[in-house]
C-alpha cells in the first residue's frame, strides 16, 4: 500500500496487476488501483478534479485531468472515506503513477489540493 497525507486528508492506493485483461503479445499490460480517500480534517470535502501523471517506460509520461472520480464528484464528511477503484493500461508493463485531487472545504468554498501519492506499475509477467 502506498499512502500520503495532505492537509489531514490520506490517500491510500493499492495497485494491483490485472493478468486477466492484459495482453503482453500486443503490449498491452492492465493495471487495477483501489483508492482510498480518508477525511481526518475538521470540515467536510467535496472532490471536485484529478489529475494525474503516469509513466511508462521507454514511452515517457502522460497527463490525465478529468472531473472528480470515476464520473462522481464526492463529499466525505469529517472521519469517513470515500473508496474506489479503476485502471490503467501501460504498454511497456513497467512504470508508476501520481496525481493530485483538487478539492473543496464545504464549510467554507475554498479549494486546496491534495496528493495522490507515487505507486509503482509492475506486470507480473516481466517481474519473473
Amino acid at each position: 500500500m502506498f499512502s500520503k497525507m495532505t492537509s489531514n486528508i490520506k490517500v491510500s492506493v493499492i495497485p494491483e496487476y490485472d493478468s486477466k485483461n492484459s495482453y503482453p503479445s500486443e503490449n498491452r499490460y492492465v493495471f487495477k488501483y483501489n483508492i482510498t480517500i480518508e477525511n481526518d480534517g475538521s470540515f467536510p470535502i467535496k472532490v471536485l478534479k484529478r489529475k494525474w501523471l503516469i509513466f511508462d517506460v521507454g514511452f515517457g509520461y502522460t497527463e490525465i485531468t478529468g472531473d472528480g472520480v470515476i464520473g462522481l464528484t464526492p463529499e466525505i464528511p469529517v472521519g469517513e472515506n470515500f473508496a474506489y477503484f479503476s485502471n490503467v493500461m501501460l504498454r511497456s508493463g513497467v512504470g508508476n503513477m501520481s496525481g493530485k485531487y483538487l478539492v473543496k472545504n464545504m464549510d467554507t468554498q475554498e479549494t486546496f489540493e491534495i496528493e495522490i501519492p507515487k505507486f509503482n506499475l509492475l506486470s507480473e509477467v516481466l517481474s519473473n
